[in-house]
């Protein structure tokens, strides 16, 4: 690999890790109706497990109501029980024979307490993603530096850039984390 290689590789990879970081946070609950909070929510249909956007239409037609269409009306119950056990969304879905209805009730302060702490373990996962692509890339260009590859300027450069992406990235995550905070804790 190239040694300008390993930057553009390491910019990518923490633009991947900000990327995914952000999916993560528009699951977490708020105390708002939101068809992305049902995203990790896996549906027994046909004999497999499917995600649910992929049997069902999911809308948020009011701020405290997912309302769910799913695709084939045989799948009405493992919708509604697929959300019901789920833990971490901790909501009762109810249905009507072709529509899945599913209430989001205002979150109390110990469950807004809850989500800011699972908001802070996201965040730190995403913080160690960020450390490992710095890791990676600083260990790519000590090697190509040994290798005689580059020389001791370009590999200082290199590094001084690889830093501040990596800063740049870290500071866009804890952007991200204070505004969804902010959400959560907003009644």
């Amino acid at each position: 690999m190239s040694p300008n290689q390993v930057i553009t590789d390491a910019k990518r990879k923490i633009d991947s890790a900000i990327e995914h970081y952000g999916e993560q946070l528009k699951s977490i609950r708020t105390g708002r109706a939101s068809a992305s909070m049902l995203d990790g929510v896996m549906v027994e249909a046909y004999g497999q497990a499917m995600p649910l956007n992929q049997v069902s239409n999911v809308t948020a037609p009011e701020a405290q109501l997912i309302q769910i269409t799913p695709f084939d009306p045989s799948n009405i119950q493992a919708i509604a029980s697929a959300i019901r056990d789920n833990p971490s969304l901790g909501l009762n879905p109810s249905d009507d024979g072709r529509i899945v209805r599913v209430p989001i009730p205002a979150l109390t302060e110990e469950r807004r307490r809850d989500i800011a702490k699972q908001l802070n373990g996201k965040q730190e996962d995403a913080m160690i993603v960020l450390r490992n692509v710095r890791r990676e890339s600083l260990d790519a260009i000590d090697k190509a530096k040994k290798d005689k590859e580059i020389g001791e300027d370009d590999a200082k450069r290199m590094s001084a850039q690889i830093e501040d992406a990596i800063k740049a990235g870290q500071s866009q995550v804890e952007v991200a984390t204070k505004a969804k905070e902010t959400e959560v804790m907003t009644i």
